[in-house]
């Protein structure tokens, strides 16, 4: 995740990280997720949502899973993404998917 953690960052209140990934290597994705809950739980991350059948509403989507997260501030969620131990596993989601992931901010 490359942009840069100041944009928003000034924000009070939680963000969300949703992504949106076509998985091209399974193996290398369930490596990846295995170790994925130990690393969020260290930042104070919650897993929201990890849907490989969401239910298509309006429009198209052609991707295979959708996975939303929660962070209480965006200094946490860049804190867990920059972070050495998420760097380390994120290299086999890196390689194993393609697709878009995006911070969002919460209300209020």
């Amino acid at each position: 995740m490359s942009p840069s953690p100041l944009r928003g960052s000034d924000k009070a209140g939680p963000v969300y990280g949703l992504a949106q990934l076509t998985i091209r290597d399974r193996a290398r994705y369930q490596r990846y997720v295995r170790r994925f809950h130990d690393v969020l739980a260290q930042f104070g991350g919650r897993l929201l949502a990890a849907d490989e059948s969401p239910e298509i509403l309006e429009g198209s989507w052609e991707r295979d899973k959708v996975v939303l997260l929660e962070f209480e501030s965006a200094a946490s969620f860049w804190a867990w993404a920059h972070s050495d131990a998420y760097q380390e596993i994120s290299r086999d989601r890196v390689a194993a998917t393609e697709g878009t992931v995006l911070l969002v901010h919460g209300v209020g």
